[in-house]
């Protein structure tokens, strides 16, 4: 049974790093290794008690958000992460720059499983990378998922 509309949301976002792959290229896996590590910690410095991010792999990463509001507030904490990574890293005295893109998805608990929470924020990174990157985009909530 589907929760009911006044019922929080629950949101992932999936985010990935702009330019990293330049980065292990021009300073080498240690340097990158650091970057991943202050990553994580900007991340985390930027969310909401209870929410929860977690490396996926290589430069992406996972946001999970439970008890939203609304979209807007899942938007909120995409706008935070983009701006967060988009300072510059100094690592052993060098300015490392890169930038992320996030793609959002939310659901109401019930309507929509981990699995499809997680594709639909995939689609909408992916929605992000075409357009351009150092953004974030909110893919619509798909239907008939579980």
């Amino acid at each position: 049974m589907n929760a009911g509309k006044d019922e929080p949301r629950v949101g992932v976002l999936y985010v990935d790093l702009d330019g990293f792959k330049a980065v292990n290229d021009a300073h080498g896996h240690r340097v990158g290794d650091l970057v991943l590590t202050e990553v994580a910690r900007r991340i985390s410095a930027v969310l909401r008690p209870g929410d929860v991010v977690a490396r996926l792999g290589g430069d992406e990463f996972a946001v999970l958000c439970p008890n939203l509001g609304d979209d807007a507030a899942a938007a909120a904490i995409a706008q935070r992460v983009v701006v967060a990574l988009d300072r510059p890293f100094v690592i052993d005295g060098v300015a490392v720059v890169i930038g992320a893109s996030v793609g959002i998805a939310t659901a109401r608990p019930g309507d929509l499983g981990a699995d499809g929470l997680i594709d639909a924020a995939d689609r909408a990174l992916y929605q992000v990378k075409g357009a351009g990157r150092g953004r974030w985009h909110l893919g619509s909530e798909p239907s008939g998922c579980s």
